[in-house]
């Protein structure tokens, strides 16, 4: 069998390949290199330095492939507010390519993996997938609106599609130089400079984050179990919900920070409670939580000393340039 994973060379595509490679399977991928870091292809994995907006180079790409895990995106949720045709464009364009392709190819199985930012803000928590769905950032309304267009493409053609909403994911291999996404290395990042966390609004955002370590077994279930043709699954845990500001604190301890947080003005359409229920899961693929959140920072920040601190990239482009934009982007602040 051979499995091909868009974003192989990010966080959360490199993983799945390793896991497939572990598991005997012919594994190959395709990452344009913008959003994560080269050496964390596995070794035995096939790269493809390829833009997923080139239709005939995706189609070249996966040739062959049985299994297709679509984890690439430039999944930034509160950057898409001032680069929504960057993030659109990197986001559902590049969907819809890929699951063409897969079609036109002959994949049995497209796993698709989406974002939490499909739910918007909701009056309740947590966010169940019954949920009618509204998206607030165009980061958000672009990822469902794939799901919709991969959903009818699939019923249409025959390819069999799930469905993946894993969030808040935390752990090693993540891009921890990057000033626009994955607050956690950010915070890290800065902690070991000696610098001070940049916090938005008030810091009472409230999120609940997965460990990398306890999300795989049931992404790599998807590929072969029938149950989950048809299906969408939140994963991750749901049992440690926290604030921020709470995150910078636990860090700081861990890390033995004498902590004064920088706050600046909050983003425009970020989502104040955003967590997921875990139950659809667990009920499907016994989906538990192993690792806590003490014991992912700590495996994060193990990481980040050992490759090195980093200054921070501002490596994708800002579209439009007025008053709302955050001063931490404006003034590099990072």
């Amino acid at each position: 069998m051979k499995v091909f994973v868009t974003g192989i060379a990010g966080f959360l595509g490199s993983f799945i390949a390793e896991e497939f490679l572990k598991l005997g399977f012919d594994v190959s991928g395709g990452d344009n290199l913008v959003g994560g870091y080269k050496d964390n292809v596995p070794e035995k994995a096939t790269l493809y330095e390829i833009d997923f907006n080139n239709f005939d180079s995706v189609l070249e790409a996966t040739k062959g492939a049985d299994i297709i895990y679509h984890t690439a995106c430039t999944a930034y949720e509160g950057l898409s507010v001032f680069s929504p045709s960057l993030i659109t464009q990197n986001t559902y364009q590049i969907s819809v390519n890929l699951m063409t392709a897969a079609v036109i190819n002959k994949a049995q199985r497209f796993i698709h993996c989406s974002s939490m930012a499909r739910y918007g803000s909701q009056d309740t928590q947590p966010f169940h997938e019954q949920m009618i769905c509204r998206p607030q950032d165009p980061y958000g309304i672009a990822k469902y609106a794939a799901e919709l267009t991969l959903t009818n493409i699939s019923q249409t053609h025959g390819l069999d599609l799930v469905i993946a909403v894993p969030h808040n994911i935390v752990g090693p291999r993540q891009k921890y130089d990057d000033p626009f996404r994955n607050v956690a290395s950010i915070m890290i990042n800065l902690m070991l400079q000696g610098r001070q966390p940049i916090i938005y609004g008030d810091g009472m955002q409230t999120r609940c984050f997965s460990d990398i370590r306890d999300e795989l077994d049931c992404l790599v279930k998807f590929a072969t179990e029938s149950s989950a043709v048809g299906e969408i699954f939140n994963i991750g845990p749901d049992e440690e919900v926290v604030t921020i500001n709470d995150l910078a604190k636990q860090i700081a301890e861990l890390l033995s920070f004498d902590l004064d947080p920088i706050f600046v003005e909050g983003r425009p359409q970020e989502v104040k409670h955003a967590h997921c229920s875990a139950d659809k899961i667990r009920e499907y693929f016994d989906y538990q939580t192993k690792f806590s959140l003490i014991d992912t920072l700590e495996s994060l920040i193990e990481y980040i000393k050992d490759r090195g601190v980093k200054q921070f990239e501002y490596h994708l482009p800002i579209e439009i340039k007025n008053d709302l934009l955050p001063s931490s982007w404006k003034n590099k602040l990072f």
